[in-house]
Order: C-alpha cells, then sequence, then structure tokens
C-alpha cells in the first residue's frame, strides 16, 4: 500500500524519488569549483607612490583578486558595487608610503559586498598574502647588509607550513556538500511522509494510510510495513548520495564501507520513524512544505558544521537533539572527511538508536490513534490485535 502511494502520488513521488538524486547532483555542480578565484575589485588610491602602485600590482597578480579599474572616492566605488561590477574595493590611504619609510604600521582599506562570503575570503586571502610578501622584503631592506641565512632568519626564524586537515583545497563543497547530503535524507523524508499524512487527513482516506480494515493484522505490521517500503528506497538513495556523489565530484572521501553502513541503518530508521510520527499532525496536502522547508538552513546551522557547535546557544542546541540530521551530519562528515570509524563516532551511533526507539514509539502511538480514531467514525466495534 505504501509503495503505491509513493509511486503514484506525483507529490510523494518528487519528493521521495526525485529530489534525492536531482538536489545533490546540482547542489554539488553549483560549487564544484571549490574555490572563488579572480574576484573583481577597484582600488582607491589616495597615495598614488611606487610603494602603492607596487601593493596593487601584487594584489592583481595573485590568483585570488583582479584588479579591474580605479575610483577617485568611496561613494563611486560602491557604485560599482551595486552595478554588480565588482564585488569590492581597496582604500589605500595617502600616508601610505611615508608610515612605512618610518618603519610604521599602515592599514589598507578593505570593503567587500558581504551577500556572499566566499567574495570576502577572496579578497581577505589575497590582500593578507599580499602584504605579508610585501612585509618579507621591507624586512630585509631594513636588515641591511645581510648573508642569505641571516636573510632567512629575519624573514623566518621558524620555518612553518599551513596544511587544512581533511579539506586541503580549503573548498567550500568539500566542506559543506556532505552535510547536505544527510540533511536531503532528513528533509525530503518529511516532505513525502508528511505529504501523504496530509493528503489523507485532506480527504478522509486514513483508511488507505494505514489499512484500518478488518483484515489488517496490527499497528505493528502497519508501522513496520511502511517504515520498510520507505527503507527499502532510501537505503539506494542514501548509497547513491554518499557514495556515488563525492565520487562525481571529487570530494573527500575516508570512509570505510562498512562503518558507513552501519552508520547509516539507525539514521535512515530514525529519520523515517521520525517522519511518520509528525505527518498525523498534517492536516493537508500542502502543510509539510510549508512547516519542514524552513528548517532546513536551520537545521544545517545548529548541527555545528555551518556555524562552530560552540558558538550555538544551549537552548538551540538542545533543540537540535530532536533532529535525527544532527547526529547524522556530524557522524557522517567525521567517518566520510575525517575518516573515523563506527567505534570513534559511538556518540552519534547510539544517539541515533535511541532516537530510532523513541520516534519508533511516537509513530506507534500516532498510527493507534489514527485507527481508533477512523474505527470510531466507522463505528466498528471490532477489537484490533495487539500484536
Amino acid at each position: 500500500m505504501e509503495l503505491k502511494i509513493i509511486f503514484h502520488d506525483e507529490g510523494v513521488f518528487i519528493f521521495c524519488i526525485l529530489v534525492p538524486l536531482g538536489y545533490p547532483l546540482l547542489y554539488s555542480y553549483i560549487y564544484v569549483t571549490e574555490l572563488m578565484r579572480d574576484v573583481p575589485v577597484t582600488v582607491i588610491d589616495d597615495s598614488k607612490t611606487a610603494l602603492s602602485r607596487e601593493f596593487i600590482r601584487n594584489l592583481d597578480a595573485s590568483q585570488w583578486i583582479k584588479v579591474v579599474g580605479y575610483s577617485d572616492n568611496i561613494p563611486d566605488a560602491r557604485q560599482h558595487i551595486k552595478e554588480q561590477q565588482t564585488y569590492g574595493f581597496f582604500r589605500i590611504p595617502s600616508d601610505f608610503s611615508n608610515r612605512i619609510v618610518k618603519g610604521e604600521q599602515v592599514s589598507v582599506g578593505l570593503y567587500s559586498d558581504m551577500s556572499a562570503m566566499l567574495y570576502y575570503k577572496g579578497m581577505f586571502i589575497g590582500a593578507t598574502d599580499v602584504s605579508l610578501d610585501m612585509n618579507k622584503k621591507i624586512k630585509i631592506e631594513r636588515a641591511g647588509k645581510a648573508t642569505d641565512e641571516d636573510e632567512k632568519m629575519v624573514v623566518s626564524p621558524i620555518k612553518s607550513r599551513e596544511v587544512a586537515l581533511f579539506n586541503p583545497q580549503q573548498g567550500f563543497a568539500s566542506f559543506l556538500i556532505p552535510a547536505i547530503l544527510v540533511l536531503v535524507i532528513q528533509q525530503t523524508l518529511l516532505l513525502g511522509i508528511g505529504m501523504a499524512g496530509g493528503t489523507a487527513a485532506e480527504k478522509g482516506e486514513y483508511s488507505e494510510l494505514v489499512a484500518t480494515s478488518r483484515r489488517n493484522r496490527g499497528t505493528l505490521h502497519i508501522i513496520f510495513g511502511r517504515a520498510f517500503a520507505y527503507f527499502s528506497i532510501y537505503a539506494v538513495q542514501a548509497a547513491f548520495m554518499v557514495c556515488v556523489v563525492p565520487k562525481l565530484f571529487g570530494l573527500t572521501q575516508l570512509s570505510q564501507g562498512l562503518d558507513l553502513m552501519l552508520f547509516l541503518i539507525p539514521y535512515l530508521l530514525s529519520c523515517i520513524f521520525f517522519s511518520m510520527a509528525l505527518s498525523i499532525l498534517m492536516r493537508n496536502r500542502e502543510m509539510s512544505i510549508l512547516v519542514f522547508v524552513f528548517t532546513s538552513v536551520p537545521l544545517l546551522f545548529v548541527s555545528g558544521i555551518s556555524w562552530p557547535g560552540s558558538a550555538v546557544p544551549p537552548f538551540w542546541k538542545g533543540v537540535s537533539w530532536l533532529f535525527p540530521s544532527t547526529f547524522g551530519i556530524n557522524g557522517f562528515v567525521r567517518i566520510n572527511t575525517m575518516g573515523a570509524t563506527i567505534s570513534q563516532v559511538a556518540v552519534e551511533w547510539r544517539a541515533l538508536w535511541l532516537q530510532a526507539v523513541a520516534y519508533f514509539v511516537l509513530a506507534y502511538m500516532s498510527c493507534r490513534t489514527i485507527i481508533y480514531r477512523e474505527r470510531r467514525k466507522d463505528k466498528t466495534e471490532l477489537r484490533e490485535p495487539f500484536m
């Protein structure tokens, strides 16, 4: 019965079949370039000296920034941003060269269009690299006549190299796509199962949704039957999302197959029972879309991946524990991106099993409520077998 609903209801079919297949591909394709390079900027050069021109040339030569023009004042540079000709501008102060010659610290203003953080990141990294390189040259010039070794000691007393663990290219896709893939599983189940529940409530067809006829063999059989239908479909969908999609777009994959499978089983079960328990609250077909779609971005933030978990307020952190995606995202990222084993994500794994059991109980109670309500409506006095 549930498979019939999935494949014959266009809305449920879209959310449970098409969206899990198409959305990960679309989102990964959009961010496949990973980094923003050659961000177009303008420059306000109030110094107009040899040093300021060198600074501008170095900015333009970096892989992050492309100087596309000059402005005489801030309003003119802002207008370029409004017209989307550039995404920011640098302002070099009039005392730029004088302060450097005097051995004083000087500041260069960076103004960025903050509607997209990636533009700011590119400009900030580019400006930082250029300022550090120029600083090295100034140190060498001020050191006077010295050997090559003395110059090295002046520029870099301790040799170091920065390596970003588990995301060496520091790309946006490698950082965020794995979390989104896991979140898509939960959200599409909420939308699909919620739409099925809302449709049944709207049309008064709960009897088809939970098989409330005299011939059904008990509430547990209904729950397990519905859960098996979604689990059999989402086992394939999940394998596609967490194994095939990262490989297609060259994302980091350090997971072992068995660990990943053991982790996904309780996650799928908790998401399915969670969705079934909430579906009874849907009063019409569109209600699941209004209730669940807007939660996607907040859930991504409170998971502690897109926004540091230590900065999430305790109240919202507690709220996030009600959703399987919080433990699913953190556990999956550690297994897939950081190469953790199932024992190293034992906290998340156990939490998902506890959620699966808790939401199974809620789904069972919801199903019983529907059955009793429908049978009272039909004035049926037949007692349903408990098991």
